[in-house]
């Protein structure tokens, strides 16, 4: 099938596309990591903060007036959603998108603002996917698929054609992947004009249908997603973009929903930049070692930055604790006059800031004139943890393993 997606489409692609997205320029070097050169693609700053635009607005705009009279269909998790939904009512086109239910309330007020008409579906996006279709047959309109359409992959693939212009020296380009789309026209851009620059998948572990999919060599369909990059939440890539990545993606990994949170964490910290959780699976991926780029110039794609603002103060606490910003002891210790002062002496001494302790008597310890101690400290990274721990064992009071 990849017999139906050329170099040639993918620089039509970025003709149309020209005054319709952003392109946003490439942020870096950055601090992220001290083993490579980490570089940004920032399409979290696209319209309607996510690269999805771009293959939404070049496939409808190779519809035919028959089409555009009858208009599209979509199913999202939501940032396709709001491609479809912006590229549509620019053209005067009617747009009906199926949303998953459970997808953000942000998402889903951002593409009634867009224009489109939404139908909440039970489920996940596969089951959002099958009732687009049932509406499809039933009245007429172009299905514009998130991913798994030659037309959509090649406006993806212009961010390809951008990088190499922006950044010819660059020697790894690490993209999200969920239905595969994004990283397909990426891979199939890059790997067609510069064969010798690396390509590498990212997906959340909680849904890594990509990454078994390539591992196995055939599809492979999960029987269920969960992971905080709700946009990547996909059960089964597309034929297309399967045949795409075997192709040409060096290798696909998977990161854990803490290293996204890590990532997220880092990129508002350290960038200024806001990305979801799918936006920040790339970042996650070089900045905990997943993929061999050390001492290389990477780019790492940052896809989208619509992230539900209820969980972004869980998401930043979760990042907190995985960069090693946040830790807690448990601590067993004798239960008299001066101890507790002395412990927590020590971590002051240390530069620990502590956020709350617990003082427990009853049933916790296991000494009898014993009791334990729950403290959460404020910390600067992993090896500041690792001092405080044992400064405290050196002082008798060894922290209790979990």
């Amino acid at each position: 099938m990849s017999d139906k997606l050329t170099i040639g489409e993918v620089y039509r692609a970025q003709m149309e596309l020209r005054d319709i997205a952003r392109h946003p320029k490439i942020i870096g070097p950055t601090n992220l990591s001290d083993k490579c050169q980490i570089y940004l693609k920032p399409e979290n700053l696209q319209h309607t903060g996510a690269f999805k635009l771009r293959g939404a607005a070049y496939k409808i705009s190779q519809l035919t007036p028959e089409e555009k009279a009858k208009g599209v269909i979509a199913c999202s998790a939501g940032n396709h959603a709001q491609g479809v939904a912006l590229s549509a009512t620019r053209n005067g086109i009617k747009s009906l998108i199926c949303l998953p239910q459970g997808a953000p309330i942000s998402k889903i007020e951002a593409t009634k603002r867009l224009g489109a008409e939404v139908c909440l579906v039970p489920g996940v996006y596969d089951d959002a996917y099958a009732k687009a279709l049932q509406l499809r047959d039933e009245h007429g309109y172009t299905f514009v698929h998130p991913f798994n359409d030659p037309l959509v992959i090649a406006g993806q693939g212009t961010i390809g054609l951008e990088v190499l212009e922006e950044m010819p020296d660059v020697e790894a380009i690490v993209v999200p992947v969920g239905g595969g789309g994004l990283v397909a026209g990426i891979a199939f851009a890059v790997k067609t004009l510069r064969p010798d620059i690396k390509v590498y998948g990212v997906q959340a572990a909680g849904a890594a249908s990509m990454v078994e999919s390539v591992h196995k060599g055939e599809r492979v369909h999960l029987d269920s997603v969960h992971t905080i990059a709700d946009g990547i939440a996909v059960k089964e890539p597309g034929d297309l973009t399967f045949e795409l990545c075997s192709e040409y993606v060096d290798e696909m990994v998977a990161v854990t929903d803490d290293e996204i949170a890590g990532a997220i964490l880092a990129l508002i910290e350290k960038q200024k930049l806001v990305a979801e959780g799918a936006g920040a699976a790339a970042v996650a991926a070089a900045m905990y070692g997943h993929i061999p780029v050390d001492g290389k110039k990477v780019v790492c794609i940052v896809s989208g930055g619509n992230i539900d603002v209820n969980i972004l103060n869980r998401v930043i606490a979760r990042g907190l604790a995985k960069n090693g910003r946040t830790c807690q002891f448990e601590l067993e210790v004798d239960d008299k006059p001066g101890v507790l002062s002395s412990v927590l002496k020590i971590v002051a001494d240390q530069g620990g800031n502590i956020l709350s302790v617990n003082h427990e008597r009853v049933a916790a310890a296991t000494q009898v004139n014993a009791c334990v101690l729950h403290l959460e400290l404020e910390t600067l990274d992993a090896s500041h943890i690792e001092r405080i721990r044992k400064a405290l064992a050196d002082a008798g009071f060894p922290v209790k393993e979990n």
